[in-house]
């Protein structure tokens, strides 16, 4: 497998199992809508969940554009 087929991979399974985390933490929630009430609903590890979720996305997010952004220069 070449360098670039590994990053992408890894890329897209940091974001996989980003979504994964927090449909998990989600599931046990109950309410969907609105954010501020699924919040409060959530307790402490489920809450480190979600948050760890997200933050798997935005790394795997802002990795993919920063190499983009480097293969066109």
């Amino acid at each position: 497998m070449t360098p670039d087929k590994k990053r992408r991979v890894a890329t897209a399974v940091g974001f996989l199992s980003g979504v994964l985390a927090c449909l998990d933490a989600l599931r046990d929630a109950g309410v969907s809508w609105p954010p501020d009430v699924v919040w409060e609903g959530l307790r402490r590890p489920q809450r480190l969940e979600v948050v760890g979720g997200i933050a798997l996305i935005v790394v795997s997010f802002t990795a993919s554009a920063l190499r983009q952004r480097r293969s066109q220069d």
